[in-house]
């Protein structure tokens, strides 16, 4: 039986960047990101995966897609061919380094040998110091990883309001926020068509997951992640900031990339991709991402797929810039703080979008968008209008409105 996806329209909103604005400024015209939203009841793996393929992202149950031409600072989607994949030197050494802490500790590392590399392997490399791969070698510390279903603990919250209070010099974390933003998801889970039993170390459904890092039984770093029908998305890291020495933002996207790729590997051939969330020229600290090769950015009209380094001379030039178009591309700001009224789809598409109308015997009633009274109050049909707009009429049959 199919679940369907529902979920609640906001319309486009126009909120403070926090790319380019300090903490606490009011938004202006040239610090404002304009988003459409849509808080979501459930959605589907599918769905989500439709979704960020056009440029949406999850915060918790809160889904939103930025306009880039009006925002401040364009955010691109980016993803990473994992299948492809080739870390590079620096990356290696990365690794290596973790695993020597593992196995040696805070040892004087020995110098480099003057012999030839032997082939990297990323995956065995990722996994050679944790004792689940290696549990009779010896170590100085007990490292270990645990993929487990998004969920909350008393342990994932502390190490939050560690993060949150070192990292944001956020103090007034709680509980529920921590679970709005990091352990609630709409993502209904969904087995997985492995052709065989995977390895236990891989998930059996699709959905989202906490990705535990723990040494000496200590949880130090946690990343957030969607496991999806295409790729495994990046949500986000929080660690321990006693162990930032050791890049704990690399590591992880590595052991992403390698998660996405033993999927693959175990028979699952359309796990290809590492979504990366958003990479943000306009900001010199998000543009780490492109340290990761092969990767491709989402074309703002289009939603086709560009190689990065055929992405970046129009974003050096450019505030907005478009790979399909290149001539639609803007290097002026964006100048106002209105939201523009969306279009409106035919009444054949607006027929095939559906609203929830009732629920009789457990099971949804629903009604055409334009056929149900909410159609008749401005600002109800505004946010309904703006999250078609953003999902593109196909996508947004594909959900139930939910306007209770």
């Amino acid at each position: 039986m199919t679940i369907p996806s529902i979920g609640s329209p906001s319309g486009v909103s126009a909120t403070t960047c926090g790319y380019c604005s300090p903490p606490g400024k009011r938004s202006s015209a040239k610090s404002a990101v304009h988003a459409a939203g849509l808080r979501a009841n459930q959605l589907s793996c599918e769905v989500y995966q439709k979704m960020i393929d056009r440029g949406w992202r999850r915060s918790g149950t809160w889904c939103y897609k930025p306009d880039l031409k009006a925002s401040c600072c364009p955010s691109y989607t980016i993803k990473l061919d994992a299948h492809n994949f080739k870390p590079s030197k620096s990356q290696r050494k990365l690794v290596n380094r973790w695993n020597r802490f593992v196995l040696r500790g805070n040892q004087a590392e020995s110098k480099p040998s003057k012999s030839k590399e032997p082939t990297f392997s990323l995956s065995n490399a990722i996994h050679a110091a944790e004792v689940s791969f290696s549990p009779t070698e010896a170590r100085e510390h007990r490292f270990e990883t645990i993929l487990e279903p998004s969920s909350y603990s008393l342990e994932k919250f502390e190490l939050y309001r560690k993060y949150q209070k070192d990292i944001h010099n956020d103090s007034g974390c709680t509980p529920s926020h921590f679970k709005r933003f990091l352990v609630d998801s709409p993502l209904i889970p969904a087995p997985i068509p492995y052709p065989s039993p995977p390895p236990s170390h891989l998930p059996a459904n699709y959905g989202s997951y906490h990705q535990l890092y723990k040494c000496d039984g200590e949880l130090f770093a946690m990343g957030v992640i969607d496991i999806l029908s295409s790729c495994v998305s990046s949500v986000y890291l929080l660690y321990d900031p006693a162990w930032k020495e050791y890049s704990l933002g690399k590591l992880s996207a590595l052991r992403e990339i390698s998660l996405a790729a033993e999927i693959r590997a175990a028979g699952v051939p359309g796990m290809n991709w590492l979504y990366m969330g958003f990479f943000i020229y306009s900001c010199p600290k998000m543009r780490y991402k492109g340290d990761y090769a092969p990767s491709y950015l989402a074309d703002p009209e289009t939603y086709i797929w560009f190689p990065l380094e055929v992405c970046l001379p129009l974003l050096e030039k450019n505030r907005y810039a478009c790979f399909s178009q290149p001539d639609h591309s803007s290097a002026l700001p964006s100048t106002s703080m209105e939201i523009d009224e969306p279009p409106r789809p035919s009444d054949d598409v607006l027929s095939k979008v559906h609203i929830v109308n009732g629920i009789e015997d457990n099971k949804i009633i629903v009604i055409p968008a334009n056929k149900s009274p909410y159609w008749n109050t401005q600002d109800i049909r505004s946010d309904i209008l703006g999250c078609i707009a953003g999902l593109g009429e196909a996508l947004a049959q594909e959900i139930i409105f939910y306007l209770g």
